[in-house]
């Protein structure tokens, strides 16, 4: 099994020994550049002067990174161009994310032109863990515009020699399946549900996926497994946000979890209730620190993700740290009755295995004093009656909603809408709505 081909990019950009590689070199160089990117923000950005007013001197370990105060999204959302660190003119990219149910003013991430040279050195190399010379990539994500996500993943790709072919996201399968067949497709990057949808709606006459790449959302385990059942293909996962400078991590051929951009951002879990950091190993909020930003760099985000560092180590033998899976986020679950509570990964788990099943979306409302779940599944060529039938039972067989159900606290129901579009028709995450008071939420 191959070394994930970070390991001897990171340990190049901080100048290491190729002979002698450790993780002390990692953090020493990760300490020295935080202080250089608290330093530079500190001078530079008019919320970081605030901000980190006190917090000049005394980082002497990694573990003092852990005195330094959180930015939030909402310190984003109010103050945009606060952040800046160069001129206006230096910006080459801005990238307005709406956060659904936000009714506040969107956030905006802002980069320099080196800024996104580093995402698509990122790219380049994490892109040659699944793909290499003379592939043909199709990449399902929004790149029309210069500097957009898709727009420096192939131009990343194009520096190791494959064929990349941008597409955006898929807002008609059966267009994309004839893309893929005339453009001979051998590797997709795309959203989980987007890519299970093409996968569920392929012939087996035509020419199977040998590689996929699952990006901007949370990968539903039975998602992989359908798309490896069905193409026989390698699935592995990628971890990464706007805020980032999109690229975060990525899974190596162990699919042991995310191998970090360790180079260039910083990685911390912390305790979402008292914000300190948690115990290698334990699950928590992931906070990252970008270490050789320019335009607008960020001190200890909190993402709202919820993961962790695997104490184990990965079965390539990398030196770099492996963060779990994504498995939510935080406030990210819905209470049902007196003491269960349910995410959307509960229903991914539980809903995609079902055969025809393309997407779905979830939502709970209170009625006559009682909570329903609705479910509105869109399935393909399917029985409206008995896909809602399996859909309900699948649900219901959900710990936190079988308990609900039996206490009499909720009831579940089950619409089915024939073929059309991927409900999710964009790259946003996808969550269940809680149309109730926001005082029943979680």
């Amino acid at each position: 099994m191959k070394i994930s081909p970070l390991e001897s990019w990171i340990f190049q950009k901080i100048g290491s020994s190729k002979e002698h590689p450790s993780r002390d070199a990692i953090e020493a160089y990760q300490l020295e550049k935080v202080r250089g990117a608290s330093a530079w923000a500190r001078k530079n950005s008019s919320f970081y002067g605030r901000l980190l007013a006190g917090f000049g001197e005394g980082l002497r370990s990694v573990e003092d990174i852990s005195r330094l105060p959180f930015t939030t999204a909402e310190d984003i959302r109010r103050n945009p161009l606060q952040f800046l660190c160069v001129s206006q003119s230096e910006i080459n990219r801005v990238v307005t994310m709406t956060t659904s149910g936000t009714t506040g003013d969107p956030k905006r991430v802002q980069f320099t032109l080196d800024d996104q040279e580093l995402a698509i050195d990122f790219f380049k190399i994490g892109m040659s863990t699944l793909s290499g010379p003379g592939d043909r990539v199709l990449i399902l994500l929004p790149g029309e515009r210069p500097g957009s996500v898709g727009d420096l993943l192939a131009t990343g790709l194009d520096r190791i020699g494959a064929a990349a072919i941008p597409h955006g996201p898929v807002t008609d399968v059966r267009n994309t399946l004839h893309v893929m067949a005339r453009e001979k497709v051998d590797t997709l990057v795309g959203v989980p549900v987007q890519v299970l949808a093409l996968a569920r709606h392929w012939s087996g006459n035509a020419k199977p996926v040998r590689n996929v790449l699952l990006s901007t959302d949370y990968v539903p385990c039975a998602i992989t497994r359908e798309l490896r059942r069905i193409w026989g293909a390698e699935v592995f996962t990628h971890y990464g946000m706007t805020e980032m400078g999109y690229g975060g991590g990525v899974e190596c051929q162990a699919h042991f979890g995310y191998h970090m951009r360790e180079a260039d951002l910083y990685f911390e879990i912390i305790d979402p209730g008292t914000g300190k950091p948690v115990q290698e190993g334990n699950p928590g909020e992931v906070v990252f620190t970008t270490l050789t930003r320019r335009g607008m760099p960020l001190i200890r985000y909190r993402t709202g993700d919820i993961s962790r560092f695997l104490t184990q180590k990965c079965p390539c033998g990398t030196l770099l740290k492996t963060m779990e899976r994504v498995t939510g986020r935080i406030g990210g679950k819905v209470r049902l009755g007196s003491t269960g509570a349910l995410s959307m990964a509960d229903l991914d788990e539980a809903l995609f295995p079902l055969t025809g099943l393309l997407d779905f979306s979830a939502a709970v409302t209170r009625e006559k004093g009682q909570d329903r779940l609705h479910i509105k599944v869109l399935a393909i060529e399917a029985d409206s009656e008995q896909m809602a039938c399996r859909a309900g039972n699948q649900a219901g067989a959900v710990p936190a909603v079988r308990a609900a159900c039996e206490e009499g606290a909720l009831l579940v129901t089950v619409d089915v809408q024939r073929e059309g579009q991927v409900v999710q028709a964009g790259a946003g995450k996808r969550k269940i709505a809680d149309l109730r008071s926001i005082d029943e939420s979680v």
